[in-house]
């Protein structure tokens, strides 16, 4: 005789409903999968840190390095938790780097600096937002897809900072907006800007996680139609996703305008690869359905603590993206091989 469903499973999504394995085996809770995941993360970070004291003890168990490694991760790393959000839905935002870029050359523009630290950061944020809608309306009602809307945003995006800025470096005066890049700032030696990251984190944590937006992410990811079946408005959800990368974004604009006190048109190059990039590793499924802000966040500080370690040793860009990408390969074998002997595959 059938059960009866139990009321967490009558409230889910058909794609978040899962039915026991055949023939009454078990299998490893996916939470479970997820923390050894994370462990091992843990560990590989650990074991960087212990190459960087070895290769480099003073230079970079240094406080200010190890203070420049958490405030460098922290810009990329809250574009990662946007990222995050996307790729769990199943989409891919390749434009983040690009937007980076147009929002921190239209927020120190002469024009903005002269409404102050408000204005530049009214302005980050406002111009990320607009991205990111662009790219939710083509995504969501366009019908267009992911990749390509966001490579279009990614074009454009460059191309109009380049004109903002005639490709010279525009420097901010605001003096409240360089002070937070001072040694003055630090609370407890912690910058601010690290502090902000941080409070990302924790907030995407718990949208991703304790809240109906959240599991309307991962309903999508895992299934569309049917998270359209189950009543989730797909398109809505899709925009407010890409709303949210766009977001992030802003914000780390805004990060960065303060730790380099400029605007550049070349500001976030490669933002795109390295966030989706830290994702994966962190263990979010790149078609979707499975995310996750802690492995996301580990992936961020390993990829940070990996080009640290290569620079202090002199050692050439191109190795350090040679390195980056052995990383990704593996990292994608490794999650690919996790879903086929867990039966989801």
């Amino acid at each position: 005789m059938t059960q009866p469903a139990s009321p967490a499973q009558q409230d889910a999504p058909p794609s978040l409903v899962k039915s026991p394995p055949a023939g009454g085996g078990s299998r490893r809770p996916l939470g479970m999968r997820l923390d050894v995941r994370n462990l091992s993360l843990l560990g590989v970070l650990a074991a960087l840190i212990v190459v960087g004291g070895f290769t480099k003890p003073d230079e970079f168990l240094a406080t200010s390095n190890l203070q420049l490694v958490l405030t460098q991760a922290s810009i990329i790393g809250v574009v990662t938790v946007g990222m995050t959000f996307v790729i769990t839905s199943g989409g891919i935002d390749l434009s983040v780097g690009a937007m980076v870029a147009l929002a921190s050359v239209w927020a120190t523009t002469l024009a903005t600096q002269e409404y102050g630290f408000a204005g530049i950061l009214f302005t980050a944020i406002i111009v990320g937002l607009g991205c990111g809608l662009v790219n939710g309306l083509l995504i969501a009602y366009g019908g267009m897809v992911p990749f390509i809307a966001t490579i279009a945003m990614l074009a454009s995006a460059r191309g109009l900072a380049l004109q903002i800025t005639d490709g010279k470096t525009q420097i901010v005066t605001v003096e409240s907006v360089l002070d937070l890049g001072v040694k003055d700032a630090y609370i407890l030696g912690i910058p601010p800007l690290v502090l902000v990251f941080a409070a990302v984190v924790v907030i995407g944590w718990l949208v991703l996680n304790r809240t109906t937006f959240g599991r309307r992410t991962f309903a999508v990811g895992g299934n569309a139609e049917a998270a359209r079946l189950a009543g989730i408005d797909v398109k809505r959800q899709r925009l407010y996703l890409y709303l949210l990368s766009g977001l992030c974004c802003g914000i780390a604009a805004f990060m960065l305008v303060v730790l380099s006190g400029s605007g550049q048109n070349t500001n976030g190059n490669l933002y795109e690869l390295d966030a989706i990039a830290a994702a994966i590793i962190g263990g979010t499924l790149l078609s979707g359905g499975r995310g996750t802000i802690v492995g996301s966040v580990l992936g961020v500080l390993i990829f940070t603590t990996i080009t640290n370690i290569f620079a202090l040793n002199n050692l050439e860009s191109a190795v350090q993206q040679i390195a980056k990408g052995a990383i990704i390969v593996a990292a994608v074998l490794v999650q690919h091989r996790t879903l086929r002997n867990s039966g989801d595959a």
